[in-house]
């Protein structure tokens, strides 16, 4: 548990802040504090009101009604520079690098500093390069941003706060993409943060992370405080009710059948230059596959070039006992095989379209006669899938832009449910998304196996491949390290195959 600090002025004093938008009230009344030298986890359901607090206290949202304080004298903030200039950052999960621009380039742009009008390039490099050896990096600060691992990126955000003496800092969602160890880096620059009087906001959706590193917690639901107090007072029990209202069971979900259905999907000697190398899978109908490792295994490549994505440098694939060698997504959704990509925001959506639009973009063209599209058809089509992902509010017209990540991931469900697809490929189906929503995407996942698909699930979170996979495919620097039944599966056993053999011991 990172250092605490118990001073009586609290670095930040959120006090009655309430937000409206066009039908939705998304803050209620909420209080907020964070003191220096604490890290306070902020935690909630999707829509429970997260992100827009952390736009409020950004400057990137002004409040209908509430007070901020920083250091006990009260604020305004107009625009986020004022946020910045009172010392507060907020790290989103989306990172906010410029990629053609250097590490140190993006640390102090906005911030340059200059000699007699002109850029000081030499005082750029040397501040960048202390705030980053400050947080333990060990890079070149003229990379590259879009050279830059995610961990890496992070870092990059997080000396661009410390090079404007941010007091304040938030992280939203900070370990989504991470590695185990690249985890355990950040939490320890956490901890060295708090030890210099930073507070620091942690908000995520894995208690267990939340469990090791907050002080505090505080549980937004439906845009209400409704828990706030020392993480110690608190179980992970109790939070769950309170981020959901009623007890929720996180439980291995049994197939219908008892054995699989016939082959649907082989790939033989599958291999992809530096990402994988003789990958051999099965995927039959009616069992989920579940597809294990650390971050950087291989896993998304092998997704991507059974969707078609990628192109394989060698190797064989069979569907349905045919030849199968996709050129691209689209022959791959031809014949039924469809990828839900990790980055539903860039990969798997078009925010600017509405639901119904996203839903039926792949296929348009069945509800078409001599090139014009019936609307009705379209419309019929478009609301019983996204009844059939329990998509709430089940608002056909909405740009998918403004949904929370969890309805976000049902519309992009509902896409392919409506492509009638066989073989379905999850990357991290649940990233970023709560519990509620999580244990509603597994039963649908649970459904469509079920119902005949072969389904491939990839997840960083082992509970979750526990939860759902009938077996388990463990890979380790692009290769398949073992396979594992669900009767035999245990985190410690999935672990041990994922570690490289000069870390597993």
């Amino acid at each position: 548990m990172p250092a605490s600090s118990a001073s009586a002025t609290p670095l930040l004093a959120v006090t009655g802040i309430t937000k409206r938008f066009p039908g939705v009230l998304a803050l209620n009344a909420v209080d907020f504090t964070v003191r220096a030298g604490r890290v306070h986890a902020l935690v909630g359901e999707n829509g429970a009101g997260k992100s827009t607090l952390l736009k409020v206290v950004a400057g990137a949202e002004r409040p209908d009604a509430g007070t901020l304080a920083v250091d006990g004298r009260p604020v305004r903030f107009a625009a986020p520079r004022d946020a910045l200039r009172a010392g507060i950052t907020v790290i989103y999960q989306e990172l906010s690098l410029v990629p053609a621009l250097s590490a140190d380039a993006n640390i102090f742009l906005g911030m340059e500093p200059s000699r007699h009008g002109v850029l000081d390039r030499r005082a750029t490099a040397r501040g960048a390069a202390d705030a980053l050896r400050a947080l333990g990096a060990d890079f070149d600060p003229a990379t590259a941003a879009r050279d830059l691992s995610v961990a890496e990126q992070q870092l990059v955000e997080l000396a661009r706060a410390l090079a404007r003496d941010a007091r304040l800092i938030a992280l939203d969602e900070p370990t989504a993409a991470l590695s185990h160890p690249e985890t355990e880096r950040l939490f320890t620059q956490i901890r060295e943060l708090c030890g210099r009087g930073i507070g620091v906001v942690f908000v995520s959706h894995r208690l267990e992370e939340v469990r090791r590193i907050a002080d505090d917690i505080t549980v937004l639901r439906d845009g209400r405080c409704v828990f706030t107090g020392p993480a110690a007072a608190v179980d992970d029990a109790a939070l769950i009710r309170h981020m959901v209202g009623r007890d929720i069971e996180y439980v291995r979900l049994h197939p219908a059948a008892s054995t699989p259905g016939p082959v649907l999907l082989e790939g033989r000697n599958l291999t992809r230059h530096r990402a994988f190398t003789n990958v051999s899978l099965v995927l039959r109908r009616g069992e989920i596959v579940g597809l294990a490792g650390l971050v950087g295994a291989g896993r998304t490549e092998v997704a991507r070039c059974i969707a078609g994505v990628d192109p394989l440098d060698a190797g064989s694939m069979l569907l349905s006992g045919a030849a199968y060698h996709p050129s691209s997504p689209r022959e791959a959704i031809g014949r039924r095989v469809v990828y839900l990509p990790e980055n539903r925001k860039t990969q798997g959506l078009v925010l600017g379209l509405s639901v119904r639009e996203n839903v039926t973009l792949p296929t348009l063209a069945r509800f078409a006669r001599w090139g014009v599209v019936r609307a009705e058809r379209e419309r019929t089509a478009a609301t019983q899938q996204v009844r059939a992902v329990d998509l709430r509010p089940p608002a056909l017209e909405r740009e998918a832009g403004t949904l929370s990540g969890g309805n976000q991931q049902k519309v992009v469900l509902a896409k392919w449910l409506l492509a009638e697809a066989d073989v379905l490929l999850f990357d991290e189906p649940t990233r970023g998304v709560d519990i509620a929503t999580k244990t509603e995407l597994h039963r649908v996942i649970r459904s469509l196996a079920d119902a005949g698909k072969a389904v491939l699930v990839i997840s960083s979170e082992l509970p979750e491949v526990l939860a759902l996979a009938d077996r388990i495919l463990v890979m380790c620097e692009g290769r398949i390290s073992g396979e594992l039944s669900a009767a035999e599966a245990t985190a410690e056993r999935v672990l041990a195959l994922a570690l490289p053999a000069s870390h597993a011991a």
